[in-house]
């Protein structure tokens, strides 16, 4: 279970006294903040020689304001704490030598807990048993609202999902939606945010929402570290038995994560450094297909990749404080990551009574990326009022070879290619906030320029399933300029949230000239995306709030490639160039009830989308190839309820509950795809009904001993042309903290019953067929982490 952060929010409240006649500040002025209902001193503090003054760590509630200084008037007046901004200026306070009259003064402050505002859960995962020593991909498997489906998250039954680290994209987990989260390791993380409902200072792409991955980092005086060691075994037994003539799956897989966390801070310098490594070998894929064709053939596959994954993230920079109002972060990432597979496809007609083909194949692929960012902030002298600039550059290498031995009845080929790929990414951002006296008002803008050339090289042998003619180069280019404005509103009852997001989108992408079937292509927009949410508070336990926003989905660059990926050799996935964005609007009704050991968030939600993107498989004539190409088809629709339910109901027992059910419905559509050559294929209306639960169970025994069970139950959904089958699991945790509180030692299970079978069927034109994927899921792992 993740550990929901549910702390109470503090609010920086500020303001300047001056004298009534002269306008002259008061230094040394006293200024008290007591409770309403009985005066309790809550804090204090004294005006500066400017006549400022600031309370810090005000907890949400309705105050009494009490200033006085020597000669003066005392002056009271109260003061309403809300949950909206960290940071509130009050207006000038003037005091007088005689009484005069009070103005009632309303402050807002913003929550940080999970739902506080109804737009995003945070999870931290510092005391998570289950996702320890495993991936991020992992450690999301049993967050409210997540699902995991075929190695890619979705939200609330969409895969449409934007992917941050420390609330930027990057090349680790992709510019467009998402990839590489099952290869970042789950120790280097801080905590998840899952953002539903994004303001206008996000980003518009990922229609699903926002997972926003925060990194670890440490900022206490002196020198201070952590340091961990996570290992285990996956793919315990195996689940099904290949078929004849191929290599033996993996099976009793090692995992091996060491990881360190330093921090040095002395006076205005603050140095930090993170290391982790992440070595597993895995059963990645192993999957079992069976192909009918309208002419009455019948194919028998499988699917089986051997990994072996070696990962290595780098992280460190320094923070250096200038002065009270000046701040500089300097830092930079350094990502390696490499993959050996070893697969095995062999295709057998119905009965085994012949072998077709056997395609083994070695994939050697090395990813490179490197990460520099410079981030300046100005504080204003009121609290909150900041100014922050920023530049981001990723490198990013994808240097990919695939070897091929083609065994026939009649012949063996081999074959190859080759992939480089080199992405650049220019980020600069401006964002300015400032506190007001019923909220805040922040605006910015953001520039970014992306290239990626990439050249594919086909080497085919005899009898080869390879397009040699489909190589060649092709180059991407990227170019977003935005703006945006959000206005923040409370009162004690009401809240409000405004704001909109102005982009401009340039795509451009040149194909080489002597590409058989595409041409150089792209598209551009300009467009406005708002946002809105209105929230009544009938107290402060109790809120409900309406959001509405408009979000874009752009094609990444893998989404539009031009060339065929032959990972599978005869059901072949190929990108399409003339891929345009997809629009989604939102609505949304949420409500959130807290008591003192629990509480019950509860959201329905409805999202349309224009030009849904998905992915077509389809048979050309006189072939039993499919081709699995990226379309946009017609409109789409998903609508659902969501429920979170926690209770504490002893201090020994405490437990989460998430309930997610939806309809999906894509409408009937005709497309043609040019690949291979130009074939239509149309699709009724396709709908359904389906849903999640996740329970997640924390025991708290003596000893410092913490124990976590979760289970999740995905139930059939549908996919492009088909359906996926109901999935379940079963996962548990055990921590011990040892050495004082300094150490920890943990061991954890996921899918201990070994039940979580990926099972699809698919519908085409002139075929279906039904995969059953085994890949591994079952992973024991112990671990030890010690904290100085």
């Amino acid at each position: 279970m993740f550990t929901n952060i549910k702390a109470q929010t503090k609010v920086t409240v500020s303001g300047k006294i001056i004298d009534f006649t002269t306008k002259s500040p008061v230094p040394f002025a006293s200024v008290l903040v007591k409770l309403e209902t009985d005066s309790t001193f809550v804090s204090g503090t004294a005006t500066n020689e400017a006549g400022f003054f600031s309370l810090e760590n005000i907890k949400s509630a309705n105050y009494i304001l009490e200033v006085s200084y020597l000669g003066y008037q005392t002056k009271k007046q109260p003061v309403f704490v809300g949950k909206l901004s960290k940071f509130l200026k009050l207006p000038t306070i003037e005091l007088q030598e005689n009484a005069t009259s009070l103005d009632e003064i309303t402050i807002t402050s913003k929550a940080n807990l999970i739902s506080g505002n109804l737009d995003k859960k945070t999870f931290a995962l510092s005391n998570n048993q289950i996702s320890s020593g495993g991936s991020v991909l992992q450690a999301m498997q049993n967050l409210p609202s997540v699902t995991i489906n075929d190695g890619k998250i979705q939200l609330r039954g969409s895969d449409k999902v934007t992917v941050l680290i420390n609330g930027k994209q990057t090349a680790l987990t992709g510019f467009g939606n998402q990839s590489g989260l099952d290869n970042i390791p789950a120790s280097a993380i801080d905590k998840i945010e899952i953002i539903n409902n994004p303001s206008a200072k996000y980003e518009a792409n990922g229609n699903a929402g926002i997972i926003n991955i925060i990194y670890k980092k440490n900022n206490n005086e002196g020198f201070n570290g952590k340091v961990g060691f996570t290992t285990g075994l996956g793919s315990l037994w195996e689940r099904k038995d290949n078929f004849p003539t191929i290599r033996p799956q993996y099976s009793v897989t090692p995992k091996v994560n060491p990881s360190v966390s330093l921090n040095y801070l002395k006076n205005k310098v603050n140095i930090f450094f993170q290391g982790d490594y992440l070595y597993t070998e895995t059963l990645t894929k192993n999957e079992f297909v069976e192909r009918t064709y309208d002419n009455g053939d019948f194919i028998n596959q499988q699917l089986k990749r051997n990994r072996d994954t070696h990962f290595t993230t780098l992280k460190s920079g320094v923070d250096w404080n200038f002065n009270d109002q000046n701040s500089l972060t300097i830092s930079g990432l350094f990502g390696s990551e490499k993959i050996i597979d070893r697969g095995d496809q062999p295709f057998f007609n119905q009965d085994f009574s012949e072998r077709l083909r056997l395609w083994q194949f070695l994939e050697d692929e090395l990813k490179t990326t490197v990460i520099a960012t410079a981030d300046y902030q100005h504080k204003f002298q009121d609290p909150g009022h900041s100014l922050n600039i920023g530049f981001n550059y990723t490198f990013h290498r994808e240097d990919e070879q695939y070897f091929y031995d083609n065994f026939l009845p009649s012949s063996k080929g081999k074959d190859a290619f080759k992939l480089l790929s080199d992405e650049q990414v220019y980020d600069f951002n401006v964002d300015y906030k400032k506190p007001l006296k019923y909220g805040f008002f922040e605006t910015g803008l953001k520039f970014r320029f992306r290239n990626i050339p990439t050249n594919m090289l086909f080497i085919p042998g005899v009898n080869s399933v390879l397009d040699a003619d489909a190589g060649g180069e092709a180059t991407y280019n990227e170019l977003i300029p935005a703006i945006y404005g959000n206005y923040t509103y409370e009162t004690e009852t009401w809240e409000a949230e405004l704001g909109v997001r102005l982009e401009h989108v340039q795509i451009d992408y040149d194909v080489n000239p002597n590409h058989p079937t595409y041409k150089s292509d792209g598209y551009n927009y300009t467009q406005p995306f708002p946002n809105v949410r209105i929230a009544y508070k009938f107290n402060t336990e109790n809120k409900i709030s309406v959001f509405y926003n408009r979000r874009v989905d752009r094609p990444n660059e893998v989404d539009i490639r031009i060339f065929p990926k032959y990972d599978d050799a005869e059901i072949i996935k190929v990108g399409n160039p003339e891929l345009q964005a997809q629009f989604t609007n939102s609505i949304e009704l949420g409500h959130k009830y807290t008591w003192e050991t629990g509480s019950i968030y509860s959201a329905l939600y409805h999202k349309f989308s224009d030009g849904t993107i998905t992915r077509i498989s389809s048979i050309v004539p006189n072939s039993n190839l499919i081709y699995a190409i990226f379309q946009n088809v017609n409109k789409s629709f998903n609508s659902g309820v969501e429920v979170v339910f926690e209770q504490e109901i002893t201090d020994f027992y405490d437990f989460n509950t998430t309930v997610n059910v939806y309809r999906n419905q894509i409408d009937a559509f005709t497309v043609e795809n040019q690949y291979p050559t130009p074939h239509i294929f149309s699709a009724d209306t396709q709908q359904t009904y389906s849903g999640n639960l996740k329970l997640n169970n924390s025991f708290h025994f003596k000893n410092d001993i913490e124990a976590q069970v979760s289970a999740v139950y995905l139930a059939p959904d549908i996919i492009p042309q088909g359906k996926v089958d109901a999935r379940f699991s079963l996962d548990f945790g055990v921590k011990k903290t040892i050495q004082k509180g300094k150490g920890a030692l943990f061991i954890n299970a996921t899918d201990i019953l070994n039940t979580m079978v990926l099972k699809r069927e698919i519908e085409g034109n002139e075929f279906s067929y039904t995969a059953n994927d085994y890949y591994e899921t079952q992973v024991v792992r112990i671990g030890y982490s010690y904290k100085f």
